[in-house]
């Protein structure tokens, strides 16, 4: 009962709601705390199973093993951009990673053990080595995007 996600992403917030007026400043705010950023790449190689905070939905995800102090970098960036807007932070200790597919409900205790190690054997034959050129913000159906330099 896995769904393949339709697009990869890592996380740097917290989903929140941004009223409408909120949007223009906000994506400026988050323009003018990137601006200063530099590429750089990271190693997604440890197949971990995630659960989001209500417990209603399950993720297969690649955890990031490289990249990850940048990455903190990145979200003390963000979390001050949404601390203007009086908008909750990011987690205290974050769990990168890179979500594969997902499924409704809780199932960690059906995919850890025998499961997670298959998908792990499999993952240790690849390096996914990605190299970040930009940040996206989401907000509604439009994308913005920061450019690292």
């Amino acid at each position: 009962s896995l769904a393949a996600m339709e697009e990869f992403h890592l996380s740097l917030s917290q989903c929140v709601v941004l009223r409408y007026h909120w949007i223009d400043p906000f994506v400026r705010s988050l323009k003018q705390r990137l601006a200063s950023f530099y590429r750089f790449f990271c190693v997604a190689d440890r197949v971990k199973v995630y659960t989001n905070q209500n417990k209603t939905r399950t993720f297969i995800g690649l955890e990031v093993s490289a990249g990850h102090f940048q990455l903190l970098e990145l979200v003390a960036e963000v979390d001050r951009v949404l601390e203007e807007f009086d908008l909750p932070t990011f987690y205290k200790d974050p769990s990168f990673h890179i979500s594969l597919a997902w499924c409704v409900g809780d199932l960690s205790d059906r995919l850890e053990g025998q499961c997670l190690q298959e998908l792990q054997d499999i993952v240790d034959f690849f390096l996914l080595r990605v190299q970040w050129e930009q940040i996206r913000c989401k907000s509604g159906n439009k994308y913005f995007s920061f450019p690292l330099r």
